[in-house]
């Protein structure tokens, strides 16, 4: 079992711990409804330090790191990211990552879940210039309306002046801290990345300024009402970028030569055999990941991710479906407990923010 930096400040608060891909996370503290219901109205942080955090050393960095993934990363300027995928030859998702650039280096987060998997793939590539920072950087996740006010108070008012992937190195109590702007949570939000103690100080600061701590429950029925991928469910090494609704993230025209790059054209040539698609339940029944996906008693699919949306107050979910079904409106069974509910096939993201 692997643990965070601030594992015993989780159990100092009466955290529910849980076995998260061999890490012991919090689950929830106060519970998943408050603690989803103050990043969507207030500010919440959460402990996200088993996120792999990785630094690609060198000038050449993005140069080296473009043939991995299908997403121009000559778009960026320093100081900026961009949200894209690992691919294998198949075209299939080795992990969904973000790319941050520097000035003579760049970072790369990654899912701890296929930390073995990247770590292999990435060194694979680029040699001795990759450095795994995961082991020594605690990074949290401040969440919600009014991050930006809480979080500058105490880094000070330029955080506020980050654009959405935009990062940059801040003064945080005399030492240097990685701050960027973005989450997983479909509110405004901060990635802060630090030394453990100065982690865990920022952490107790952020508690005592009444910042609500909030656990994996609340994240994932965030991330699944912003319609945000789940990966090991809502893709993987056997889903393409196409088939899940990230095909926004290939630039066909500006990037001529990515690992998977083939496999893809034909499938695009080709046709989709299956796309993700939304999910809302016409009643109280809430569909769960591997719950069957019917028609006329017949499987068809099967539920990637699904829960009661505490924001929408119904249920909702996401699953694989042959293209001919995927059209909005229409009109799915789900098995939930060996009983046929009725769902239907509607937009995603199931939830947007209010911008003023």
């Amino acid at each position: 079992m692997h643990y965070t930096p601030l594992f015993d400040l989780h159990q100092q608060a009466k955290a529910r711990l849980i076995n998260f891909a061999g890490w012991s996370m919090p689950v929830q503290y106060a519970g998943i409804v408050a603690e989803h219901q103050a990043v969507r109205s207030q500010v919440g942080v959460f402990d996200v330090s088993h996120m792999a955090k990785w630094q690609i050393r060198g000038g050449e960095a993005i140069a080296q790191l473009q043939q991995l993934v299908p997403s121009n990363l000559a778009r960026l300027q320093p100081f900026q990211g961009m949200y894209t995928l690992l691919l294998n030859p198949q075209g299939g998702i080795i992990d969904d990552v973000i790319v941050y650039r520097g000035e003579g280096a760049c970072w790369l987060i990654s899912n701890c879940a296929t930390y073995d998997q990247v770590k292999t793939w990435l060194g694979q590539h680029l040699g001795d210039r990759l450095e795994d920072l995961s082991a020594n950087r605690i990074l949290l996740a401040v969440q919600g309306q009014k991050a930006s006010a809480v979080l500058s108070a105490v880094v000070g008012s330029a955080i506020e002046g980050l654009h959405r992937f935009a990062h940059g190195i801040f003064s945080l109590w005399g030492a240097d801290c990685w701050i960027a702007r973005t989450g997983y949570t479909g509110e405004d939000g901060f990635e802060i990345m630090l030394e453990v103690e100065l982690g865990r100080k920022l952490w107790q600061e952020l508690l005592g300024m009444g910042v609500m701590p909030c656990g994996l429950g609340c994240r994932d029925t965030l991330r699944l009402e912003a319609g945000l991928h789940l990966y090991g469910q809502d893709i993987d090494e056997t889903t393409t970028p196409l088939e899940a609704g990230l095909g926004w993230l290939i630039h066909w025209a500006e990037v001529k030569d990515f690992v998977g790059r083939l496999a893809l054209l034909s499938q695009k040539e080709q046709g989709l055999k299956r796309k993700l698609v939304g999910l809302e339940m016409q009643g109280r029944a809430i569909a769960r990941h591997g719950y069957p996906i019917q028609i006329e008693g017949q499987t068809i699919g099967t539920v990637t991710s699904g829960s009661m949306s505490p924001t929408l107050n119904r249920a909702i979910a996401m699953g694989y479906v042959p293209t001919a079904y995927a059209n909005l409106g229409q009109e799915l069974m789900i098995l939930v407990r060996d009983q046929p509910q009725p769902a239907r096939v509607v937009p995603r993201p199931f939830y947007r923010r209010h911008v003023p």
